[in-house]
């Protein structure tokens, strides 16, 4: 069956179809996969949960402790190969245990830095020396580690960093001067990833620095407005000599490993927000169930039963995203080893092929998330807003998940960059298909009668929401040309347009798979999950769509393209009331996120 999967490429979602049983689903998972989500839920019970004021205060030592203990299970070393002292599983199985640790608070975020951006750059990068002194340390927590990359004047702009490595005259040393700031895991690191130019290059060089070689200080813990127990310093550099040794890859290469290891850390980010959504509709359901109110629990309430479901809907389809391009990355990884690609490298490209869906599910995941934390908040009503309830330190720490990995505006814009540049290298055929699209608003439209499956209709909006993409996207590109970069505003509704379809046609193959495994009946509800969120993204992608045509289109060109995006759009009616009732009652009866 692996073998007769449709190849498909990063992007190519927009311009082609995808089948059901080509995409991974959750429900999928095997006997050895959900023992993983297990210890891990375990491990949140037994080490986390039960502790989280005393490791939002930064208790002295703690948070490396906990780092250690899962290392001692192997959580730290997931994707490691067992020459360096990891358990190597595959690439959706790392994601299934970033998505149940995601749970964990602060510790997550913690875990996170160290188990991505603290150890993969050796991994990936590193020569055979390097991983082996450095990555068996980290990835049995022996060593922490952690990644120097943002400066008080280079965030979103990374290549701008100021901090200068200069090469010693008897040439065995590196002398590292600068400053980086928002470190996490800085306080405790004993390896850091620090990026820094050498002499007056253009790009950036990565080095490997120990806390034990000289020159590093560290300024006092920020206070932040969430993830207090997540350990962030500013570091400095003052000299400090790093081995010529400790250059990790090849000159000026620095840039390739951020962007690269961001676009891992984008899609694993989008894993951990899914688990802390998961966790935040458990309490959600819980205290609504608990709570009494004009003399019946507020369950009961259809106010209270829409917020629950709407929790729900939108987790279960980031879920459906997330999984369905870890799955993608995998299969593109497994292709480039099997055509004689070294696994480190086939690894990187993997990722690197699906780096648009990764940075549109790091902002749906994320989005999501800050979404059913406010809900949650409010389903709790005054208890919500106090200290003592479990929903003030989610609110808090959700917040970050939309500035991590890149600001969701910089992934939002990324999203249509890469797109439009791959078209550009001929590597994504955008143009056939959208002067396809072109021609048919010159079309009658085709109203004959198609065969009715259960899904045919949402099938059909699927296949209008691409033609009202490409139907924009071409328009704007046409009338904009070299502008379009300046045009921010309307790159971010062609984004939400681009993220909306990706998540919609997620949600519906996952359901058509589930129905094919499962049947009908004992899918109904998630068929309803599918068919109300595409219902609703109808709404969203043509109001989106509307907003951009009118910062550009004009005249009888404009008129015609409104037409186009009102036809593509366009949806029948639907009961998303009685849909969303049904959702929620089996979210109440079961008293916890069931899907």
């Amino acid at each position: 069956m692996e073998n007769q999967k449709t190849a498909i490429k990063g992007g190519e979602f927009l311009i082609k179809d995808t089948l059901a049983q080509d995409i991974f689903i959750p429900e999928e998972w095997n006997e050895e996969q959900l023992m993983i989500a297990e210890m891990c839920r375990d491990f949140l019970k037994q080490n986390i949960n039960n502790q989280l004021d005393r490791i939002d205060s930064q208790e002295e030592g703690l948070m490396p402790s906990l780092l250690e203990k899962a290392g001692e299970l192997g959580l730290l070393g997931m994707s490691v190969p067992e020459a360096y002292g990891g358990v190597e599983k595959d690439f959706v199985t790392s994601m299934l245990t970033t998505e149940v640790l995601g749970a964990g608070h602060s510790f997550a975020v913690a875990l996170s830095a160290h188990t991505g951006i603290g150890t993969l750059p050796i991994l990936y990068y590193g020569n055979e020396e390097q991983k082996k002194k450095y990555v068996s340390k980290l990835a049995t927590g022996e060593w922490k580690g952690c990644y120097c990359l943002t400066e008080p004047g280079s965030g979103s702009d990374a290549n701008s960093g100021k901090t200068k490595a200069v090469l010693t005259e008897d040439g065995k040393h590196y002398i590292l001067n600068g400053q980086k700031m928002w470190i996490t895991n800085g306080g405790f690191a004993d390896v850091f990833i620090v990026f820094a130019k050498i002499d007056d290059d253009k790009n950036l060089s990565a080095f490997i620095v120990e806390k034990s070689f000289e020159g590093i200080s560290l300024n006092p813990e920020e206070h932040k407005m969430g993830i207090k127990g997540s350990s962030t310093r500013q570091v400095f550099f003052n000299d400090c000599k790093v081995p010529v040794e400790n250059l990790l890859s090849t000159r000026e290469n620095g840039f390739k490993i951020a962007v690269n290891i961001l676009n891992l850390g984008r899609i694993k980010l989008g894993g951990a927000a899914l688990g802390a959504s998961k966790a935040v509709i458990d309490k959600s359901v819980n205290y609504a169930n608990e709570r009494e109110q004009f003399g019946r629990s507020i369950s009961k309430y259809g106010a209270i039963k829409h917020k629950i479901a709407e929790q729900a809907i939108r987790t279960y389809v980031s879920e459906a995203a997330t999984y369905r391009a870890s799955q993608n990355i995998e299969d593109a990884t497994k292709s480039y080893i099997e055509a004689g690609m070294d696994e480190a490298q086939a690894k990187l490209k993997g990722t690197e092929q699906f780096a648009i869906e990764a940075a549109i599910i790091k902002v749906h995941a994320s989005e999501v998330l800050d979404f059913v934390t406010d809900e949650g908040v409010q389903i709790y009503g005054g208890m919500g807003y106090s200290a003592e309830a479990p929903m003030d330190r989610s609110y808090r720490d959700a917040r970050i998940n939309r500035i991590f990995e890149g600001t969701n505006e910089i992934n939002r814009m990324l999203s249509v960059d890469m797109m439009l540049k791959r078209a550009m290298k001929g590597e994504l055929d955008l143009m056939g298909p959208a002067q396809k699209v072109a021609g048919e608003l010159m079309s009658i439209p085709d109203f004959s009668a198609t065969e009715e499956g259960l899904f045919t209709k949402e099938h059909k909006y699927i296949s209008g929401f691409k033609k009202a993409i490409l139907m924009t996207a071409g328009g704007a590109v046409q009338k904009l040309m070299q502008q379009l970069g300046k045009e921010q505003e309307v790159i971010m509704y062609l984004a939400d347009m681009l993220i909306e379809l990706y998540a919609s046609e997620s949600v519906l193959l996952r359901v058509e798979k589930l129905v094919s495994i499962q049947g009908e009946e004992t899918a109904k509800d998630k068929i309803s999950i599918a068919k109300v969120y595409i219902y609703d993204a109808a709404e969203r992608i043509h109001i989106a769509g509307r907003n951009a045509l009118n910062s550009f289109a004009e005249g009888d060109e404009k008129r015609m393209m409104m037409m186009g995006l009102k036809r593509f759009t366009k949806t029948e009616d639907f009961n998303t009331v009685a849909a969303r009732r049904s959702i929620a009652d089996r979210l109440i009866d079961a008293n916890k996120y069931c899907f």
